[in-house]
């Protein structure tokens, strides 16, 4: 599998010389949020990036409250499709490119913590079958969003129409 780009800069940064201390992750997060300013609302840290895998914290703070005071649905998606988002700019080879085709979200219990998103798939598509003949192909990345305890409080299926360009 080729190496994406913004696979190669979480490489950098997280395994470079800032690789022992939340350096490299902030900054990592910092590009991510300038290349997509809404992600920002949330104040996403990415934790973890590979092809097929990422994470990403969000804290609880006043900006992602609803009127209970707990995480706001809606931001919880908006970091289910930061770390979906991460984890297809990681996986989905320069040959191809994604796009977002659509969300199944269950909101399972009060968020009153920050979260923890984990977009993971378990096998890799063969990107090499997906060919201009074939128009392009869906895939559903699953991303469980857990509280500080572990408990998942939000799952989401986000649906990407990947083709070739």
């Amino acid at each position: 599998m080729t190496t994406t780009p913004t696979y190669r800069a979480w490489t950098r940064l997280s395994g470079g010389p800032f690789g022992s201390t939340p350096l490299g992750s902030a900054l990592f997060s910092l590009g991510m949020c300038a290349r997509v300013p809404y992600f920002a609302t949330v104040l996403p840290r990415v934790t973890l990036l590979e092809p097929g895998r990422c994470e990403v914290r969000a804290p609880k703070w006043w900006g992602v409250h609803n009127h209970l005071g707990t995480f706001h649905a809606i931001a919880a998606c908006n970091l289910a499709e930061a770390a979906m988002g991460m984890l297809a700019e990681a996986t989905v080879p320069t040959t191809h490119r994604w796009i977002p085709k659509a969300m199944t979200t269950r909101y399972l219990t009060k968020a009153t913590t920050g979260l923890h998103a984990v977009a993971q798939l378990t096998d890799l598509p063969d990107f090499e079958t997906i060919t201009g003949d074939t128009g392009g192909a869906e895939l559903t990345i699953p991303v469980s969003i857990g509280d500080k305890n572990g408990t998942e409080v939000v799952h989401a299926d986000i649906t990407v129409w990947i083709t070739r360009r």
